[in-house]
């Protein structure tokens, strides 16, 4: 039986909003907003504390063949010590990156969620599941796709015929324990949770030196956007 291909989201604040509310977020807590640039002066803009980055980046040949690379140390090194205090996705639908970076984010930033939402509810069907089972739950659940198809075609640009894509997304959080938090990115396309370092300064401070040195200078293209899980907006 095939599986369903997604409409990609955008990376766009207002639409993963609305997908996060209407899932279970209380956004008056916590809110998606813009990531303008990694310089110190733009990511000062953005409301603390935050507690997940989500990165749309291009997928181009010199990021897949470091991709590569880090799956087959993780397959060959194991699981990390964390992989066990976070919740990873395999990812196995078509398009649905935008999805799992926001449940990566959502279910590892210990924000506050409606008492028996959607979002509540997965996550704890979740936590004593594989990754691959967690991956046949989310083709199999309805608790998402209604909720995706409506937050997908509400974006800024028009719902596209092709649904083929070059661009993905990731999502970093912390993980550990305070005085020894590690920074995690979660990515379905991996082999597992990559390790990035120990937290130096704050989430995100140390992902925008990642992204740097990861991904944009991996690439000639412009094609990033990064947007933050972080306080409440201010009224």
């Amino acid at each position: 039986m095939s599986i369903n291909r997604w409409i990609p989201l955008e990376s766009n604040p207002e639409v993963l909003n609305k997908w996060s509310e209407k899932a279970g977020l209380l956004t008056a807590r916590a809110a998606f907003q813009d990531v303008y640039g990694l310089d110190p002066e733009l990511l000062a803009m953005v409301n603390q504390p935050v507690k997940a980055v989500v990165l749309l980046f291009p997928i181009t040949d010199a990021l897949e063949a470091k991709r590569r690379e880090e799956d087959q140390k993780i397959t060959n090194e194991g699981p990390s010590v964390l992989d066990s205090t976070v919740l990873w996705i395999k990812q196995t639908i078509p398009n649905a990156c935008g999805t799992i970076g926001l449940l990566h984010a959502l279910a590892n930033s210990n924000v506050e969620l409606a008492p028996n939402s959607p979002l509540a509810r997965f996550i704890e069907e979740c936590k004593a599941k594989t990754p691959e089972e967690r991956a046949k739950h989310l083709e199999t659940t309805p608790l998402f796709a209604n909720i995706h198809a409506e937050a997908a075609s509400g974006g800024q640009t028009a719902v596209p015929t092709d649904l083929d894509t070059d661009l993905h997304f990731t999502c970093f959080v912390q993980a550990g324990s305070p005085g020894a938090y590690r920074i995690v990115e979660l990515d379905g396309r991996r082999a597992g949770p990559v390790d990035r370092g120990a937290l130096e300064k704050d989430l995100l401070t140390d992902v925008a030196k990642i992204v740097k040195e990861t991904y944009v200078s991996n690439t000639s293209s412009v094609q990033f956007s990064m947007v933050a899980l972080g306080g409440p907006p201010e009224v």
